[in-house]
């Protein structure tokens, strides 16, 4: 896309130069094509980099409330999948691309739609196995376009779609037709090799999109948590666009043990997996930069078998993607044990400044905390102070003493916990959740995991998840999710993980095999099942990124959904899924665990309207504008792990004709 002071500059060369008509007509063209791209949704995350902008305005504040359903569509998997969609999660974004909408089922089938009605144009069907539950459900966030430049015209895979398997597989598809390209691995299809024996299909999938700069495509992958020590490699790798050929790998374990002196134990190292990117990853095509949001190392809530800080683990780190060579890195937790790793997408935008512009990366954490950096150089945009944090972990455990905050934007969520906090429906509820606080190891965040159980605040859910931020470029603000409520982290000896596992059926009880703890993790509810901190539990906030203070904040979500008899009280839920922002001033935001799709007023946070899904919208919406009509598109399919209404739908809403 063209921006719009180059667009102004080419129109002023225009009006200075001496080639008249020509050169308006070759302005014009330009101005068309770039139209045209502007009403796509060629990424993910909208553009390259991840923004959620759209620069549509046809939906305004003062209409939005006449939007409707415009159509819907079905994938069948209710019928064609009852069992297996009971263990998966639509999280899907679909892309707008050659005419047509393109979107991928939690269990990788890929499906072209008419953007106009929502009628099928193809179908791909990858036939995963199914029939086991997987470590982080049957997911699909999102497929990847790209159009081949040096392809003539009306050859055959000339415009492609590329998607990353729960089973493990990299595929390549026409456009087009959804026809395999054969000239990409075998016949369309790599099989990506792990390194080691998995304990099952469970442990080991790709759930997030892959990003493509020049002619390199890049996939991460996702791992399942607190397992083993010696888990799989959290191996980044990349290949040939064309030819699906190896061209790097980069495993932040290994890379950080050798580049990063006192990091780690050499010998650990040698045998801890993870430190994945299983959250969608983000390109600066111009500067040839692909940016990883890493995870924790494995397991999550020991660490004593994997001394030091453990870099690059829980860091973004900026790649060269035709090398894989690092150009830098940021470490947001130090040693981390409390399942802190990156969740979102690094979001890339440009930030006005009066000393000149910031080429900028935005990173959304768990924590709450939002870290910004100059992405050429990965100097800090708000300062960044190391503090002192709770030490004194398990046994064997060697926390680091500090870790890094940001002194702007403020946290968005609460990092402390106090038996005031505490909430209930009625005086034994309220009670009986304050007493728990009282009794949990308690001292703010970044208190270890322990023997008596920790109250682990934020939660591992966030803060901030994988939906990540929206950022509009003309206010400079920010627009992210955030959930809040209580984790409580138990560990115990490992020789009991069976009697403990046996005697919790429903639990979440962990190995952690080759560490001498297993671990318990459950979310603190009061006997009549409520999260035993006070509402909000889900908050939706602006955030102007000029100078880093918070614009507004909103709950986000009631429990209509969730309380009996439907009572809609506005207490916010957790929420997984993104915001969008348009040029209409209207923020669009699913997500949450009603089932409703939201427009929030950009500049003040008031909701301006809500219409009903027919299931969970765990997913972000996009929009893109076809015929003249803005359409706005969420996948309404549910999440199993959250519990929401289950569902195999697509659905798209409009202003009336």
């Amino acid at each position: 896309m063209i921006k719009t002071n180059k667009f102004h500059a080419l129109t002023n060369g225009w009006r200075r130069s001496w080639l008249g008509h020509f050169s308006l007509l070759l302005t014009l063209v330009i101005a068309a094509s770039t139209s045209a791209e502007a009403q796509d949704w060629r990424h993910y995350g909208g553009d390259a980099g991840g923004s959620r902008h759209s620069d549509l305005s046809q939906i305004t504040p003062e209409n939005v409330t006449d939007l409707k359903i415009a159509w819907l569509y079905r994938t069948g998997d209710m019928k064609t999948r009852p069992d297996d969609i009971k263990v998966s999660a639509f999280e899907a974004t679909p892309l707008f691309v050659e005419d047509s909408l393109i979107l991928c089922t939690p269990f990788n089938e890929v499906v072209a739609l008419h953007p106009g009605t929502g009628e099928q144009i193809w179908r791909y069907d990858s036939k995963i196995a199914t029939g086991y539950r997987p470590a982080n459900q049957f997911v699909c966030r999102g497929v990847t376009y790209w159009q081949d430049p040096e392809a003539v015209e009306g050859q055959a895979c000339a415009f492609r779609i590329y998607m990353g398997t729960n089973d493990t597989r990299l595929i390549s598809l026409d456009a087009k037709t959804g026809e395999p390209c054969p000239s990409f691995g075998d016949q369309g299809v790599i099989n990506i090799k792990i390194g080691m024996e998995l304990i099952g299909p469970w442990e080991f999938q790709i759930t997030s999109p892959p990003v493509i700069v020049g002619d390199t495509i890049i996939i991460g992958s996702s791992i399942g948590d607190n397992q083993r020590a010696d888990a799989p490699k959290g191996t980044v790798r990349a290949f040939d666009v064309r030819t699906g050929k190896p061209r790097w790998d980069f495993d932040p374990v290994a890379r950080g043990a050798k580049e990063q002196p006192g990091s780690w134990n050499s010998e650990q190292a040698q045998r801890t997996g993870h430190a994945n990117v299983w959250a969608p990853m983000s390109v600066d095509e111009q500067r040839g930069l692909v940016f990883l949001p890493t995870s924790s190392p494995s397991p999550d809530f020991y660490g004593g078998e994997r001394l030091g800080d453990n870099r690059y683990a829980n860091s973004i780190v900026a790649l060269k993607a035709e090398t894989g060579e690092v150009v830098w890195h940021f470490q947001t937790v130090h040693h981390d044990v409390w399942d802190y790793d990156l969740p979102a997408q690094p979001t890339l935008v440009t930030l006005k400044r009066e000393t000149g512009d910031i080429p900028a990366l935005i990173q959304a954490t768990k924590m709450g905390m939002v870290f910004v950096f100059n992405r050429e150089t990965g100097e800090p945009v708000f300062e960044i102070e190391e503090r002192p944090v709770p030490q004194n972990g398990v046994p064997g455990e060697v926390l680091s003493p500090t870790q890094p905050f940001p002194v702007a934007p403020p946290p968005l969520v609460p990092h402390t916990l106090t038996k005031k906090d505490a909430f209930g429906l009625a005086f034994f509820d309220k009670r009986w959740c304050a007493k728990q606080i009282r009794n949990l190891r308690n001292e703010g965040i970044y208190t270890p995991p322990s023997f008596e159980g920790t109250a682990e605040v934020p939660f591992t859910a966030g803060g901030a998840n994988w939906g990540g931020l929206a950022f509009d470029p003309k206010s400079q603000t920010m627009y992210l999710n955030t959930n809040r409520a209580i984790h409580v982290i138990k560990l115990f000896p490992s020789e009991d993980f069976q009697s403990v596992k046996d005697a919790n059926p429903g639990h979440e009880i962990s190995e952690q095999q080759g560490t001498p703890y297993a671990m318990r993790r459950d979310i603190l509810l009061s006997p009549l099942g409520i999260p035993c901190n006070k509402p909000p539990w889900g908050m939706l906030h602006a955030v102007d990124l000029t100078t880093g203070t918070i614009k507004w904040e909103t709950v986000l979500g009631t429990v209509r959904d969730l309380a009996p008899l439907g009572l809609p009280m506005k207490w916010g839920t957790a929420a997984f899924g993104a915001p969008i922002v348009t040029d209409g001033g209207v923020v669009f935001i699913g997500a949450t665990m009603d089932d409703y799709l939201r427009a929030f007023d950009q500049a003040t946070g008031k909701e301006l309207w809500k219409g009903r899904l027919p299931a969970g919208g765990q997913a972000t919406p996009m929009t893109y504008e076809w015929e003249g009509r803005q359409y706005v598109v969420i996948a309404a399919g549910g999440h199993s792990s959250a519990t929401t209404t289950l569902g195999d739908y697509v659905v798209a809403f409009a202003l009336p004709e």
